[in-house]
């Protein structure tokens, strides 16, 4: 008998060549399958009248074949069907493209439903490949609401909703009631059988709320008590005992004086480090708030008690920045820094390794070099990890397993929201940094359109004739990436801009060069030599070039408002007045409202609370994917009221069983280790 579990190959109409094409959707089983939701719904209840839809509008009408269907083979790989359709109030022509099954479906003098884009004008309306069912059937494709899904080559979305019935049908009854029953009366929250069904199946606009809004709750609700397990069995996990040493003389050995902000990170973090449990902290804060200062003490203070630390981040470009910063905080104080990155030398590497492993170095900045199983250390006290939401949660538990239980400091310059650093970052605890250290430029943010071209070509020639240097950013590597031939490219961009400017120097980077290559251009254009350098994202995180003034984003209504933000803080590093244009390509009504918040505030956190209101909170949950569980239906709307409650109902389930042994609970407790059984290291 079919269980969730089930193979999803042996559901009628599926087999082995589909149950492929489903695994690239993430579905392998029943289980899967039930819980793969809706992306949107499509309303096919209301029949109107040929002479009520006005041409663009979609709609569902009623209607008579008024000829018979004539078939045309226009050329090799291209066949029309024309027929038309009338009703008491008017007609309307139909075509279909490549179909020619339909001249046979289709009678003369029947009457069918049919569903689709109204084209045309309103004196001859017209519809391509209108969906249709007879009169006397509807009510499978048409007369309902319709869920429609992320499709795959070989997937269509009646298949779907076929394999999800019959999954419905051998398995509803077998779906967990995750919720206690407490919480589901106290809610308002139907059972699970009846969410699942009607969010596949609803019989109409209510009942879908009413489901959609007890998935979501399950669904934040299971990954808030994660979250609490986890920092619950961290908190009680023994650590190496750091004590803090007097830090008024690393502050003093600074160039600069630390904020307030800096300061009390430090603080917390080396609490943590005394408190005989290991520290697994988030250090948060905007583009240039200092949190690598923050880091660099923490890295003094490990040395200090007779440790080694490990520092490890994203991209080799990022790594050698961090090196050149952390040795020039370090080295004077007596530290021995290293660096390890996949480009280097198999003689380099051995060097650094050998060095790490018999103590010879007290801080290891490296790649993901850093994990691999020929890296030792002598005595591993502490393991920092930026911009942690580009690593998995393997990937830090395989350099923590370096050492006996390591501190764990993680930095991240993406701003959460308040309302959501427990759902996201529930298992650490967290240090803000909300004070830019003095000397920071405020960066003028400014949004325009095409027509300003001229104007901007202008601003950029009087930028590199003060001495200063311009980033451009564009979303694509090639122009064959994308569709629209509007959307520019780097390598294309970049070559229009040599061009414009043929007295200039342009440069340009992006991640499928080669790191040498990559790393070369970086380089040039820190060093000065490079006036112009466009870029992909890959410039998003780290890259530090003070001299750089001006930063440009192309298409820029096609980035998230947070990646934005990023790459707006690659300039206004320096004493340069600095300034971010965003150039948007006929932007929709909502990429302006999101552009506009931009040009309103530089403040990384308001903007992150503007991208919530916006967008709702997929983004955010999208930002932890690695080693979590996958949201599924959670990121398809803001769902920030059901958050917060489902948040206070797990918080309150854990203050008062723990380690949820009620009988009630089991199946909540199994759906929580299975969750994470792919990461050992943080489950057990």
């Amino acid at each position: 008998m079919p269980d969730l579990l089930t193979d999803i190959r042996y559901i009628k109409g599926v087999g082995e060549q589909r149950a492929k094409s489903l695994a690239r959707l993430g579905i392998r089983t029943l289980g899967d399958l039930l819980n793969y939701f809706p992306r949107t719904y499509e309303d096919r209840t209301v029949e109107r009248t040929l002479d009520e839809v006005l041409p663009e509008e979609t709609a569902c009408v009623r209607a008579m074949v008024a000829t018979e269907p004539r078939l045309t083979h226009v050329r090799r790989g291209m066949d029309l069907v024309k027929l038309r359709i009338v009703d008491e109030t008017g007609g309307a022509e139909l075509t279909y493209f490549n179909q020619s099954y339909v001249r046979d479906q289709l009678k003369k003098g029947e009457t069918y439903v049919f569903y689709g884009k109204v084209g045309g004008t309103l004196l001859r309306k017209t519809m391509t490949n209108p969906i249709y069912e007879r009169a006397d059937r509807a009510g499978v494709t048409t007369g309902r609401i319709l869920p429609v899904y992320r499709l795959t080559h070989g997937i269509s979305n009646k298949l779907l909703l076929g394999a999800m019935e019959n999954a419905l049908d051998a398995c509803g009854d077998m779906l967990p009631e995750l919720l206690p029953g407490e919480v589901t009366a106290r809610y308002s929250l139907p059972r699970a059988g009846f969410a699942y069904r009607n969010v596949h199946f609803p019989p109409d606009w209510e009942t879908i709320a009413l489901a959609r809004r007890r998935l979501i709750f399950e669904e934040l609700f299971v990954l808030s008590c994660a979250m609490h397990l986890l920092r619950s069995r961290r908190e009680k996990a023994p650590g190496q005992v750091i004590q803090a040493p007097d830090m008024e003389q690393f502050y003093a050995s600074l160039p600069f004086a630390p904020t307030g902000a800096q300061r009390r990170a430090v603080d917390e973090a080396l609490a943590d480090m005394a408190s005989g449990r290991c520290m697994s902290r988030l250090v948060q804060g905007d583009v240039g708030s200092g949190k690598t200062m923050v880091a660099a003490a923490l890295l003094w203070s490990a040395a200090k008690a007779g440790y080694q630390s490990a520092f490890m981040a994203p991209t080799e470009i990022l790594v050698r920045q961090h090196y050149a910063t952390l040795t020039g905080f370090l080295e004077p104080l007596g530290l021995r820094v290293g660096l390890l990155t996949g480009s280097m030398t198999a003689k380099q590497k051995r060097e650094v390794k050998a060095a790490a492993e018999g103590g010879l170095l007290d801080v290891v900045v490296g790649t993901h070099a850093l994990i691999t199983e020929d890296v030792g250390f002598f005595r591993l006290g502490l393991v920092v990890t930026d911009e942690q939401h580009r690593f998995g949660v393997e990937q830090r538990s395989a350099l923590t397993s370096k050492g006996e239980r390591p501190h764990v400091l993680v930095m991240s310059a993406t701003p959460i929201p308040r309302t959501l650093a427990l759902m996201i970052y529930g298992d650490l605890d967290v240090s803000v940094l909300d004070e830019l250290p003095p000397g920071r430029q405020k960066v003028d943010t400014v949004s325009v359109t095409e027509e300003y071209r001229e104007r901007l070509n202008g601003f950029i020639r009087a930028q590199v004739a003060e001495g200063r240097q311009v980033f451009v950013v564009c979303p694509m590597v090639e122009e064959s990436e994308a569709l629209d031939p509007a959307v520019k490219s780097a390598t294309e961009h970049a070559e229009t801009l040599r061009k414009t400017f043929p007295d200039l120097r342009v440069g340009c980077v992006h991640g499928k060069m080669k790191p040498k290559e990559k790393d070369a251009a970086m380089d040039a254009f820190v060093r000065g030599e490079t006036d112009i350098l466009v870029s992909t994202t890959v410039v998003e995180v780290g890259v530090d070039v003070p001299n750089a003034s001006l930063m440009i984003v192309e298409n820029a209504e096609r980035f998230g408002l947070s990646q934005l933000h990023q790459l707006r803080g690659r300039v206004g590093r320096g004493v340069h007045k600095s300034w971010c244009v965003l150039m948007a390509h006929d932007p929709s009504d909502e990429a302006k409202a999101r552009l506009r918040v931009l040009v309103k505030t530089s403040d990384g956190f308001a903007v992150a609370e503007e991208d919530l209101k916006l967008r709702g909170p997929g983004d955010f949950f999208g930002s932890r994917q690695h080693g979590l569980p996958e949201m599924h239906i959670a990121e398809l709307t803001g769902s920030m009221d059901t958050l917060k409650e489902a948040q206070e109902a797990a918080k309150e389930l854990i203050r008062r069983d723990p380690a949820l042994s009620d009988g009630e609970l089991a199946p909540l407790r199994e759906h929580i280790r299975r969750l994470f059984e792919l990461n050992e290291n943080t489950w057990n």
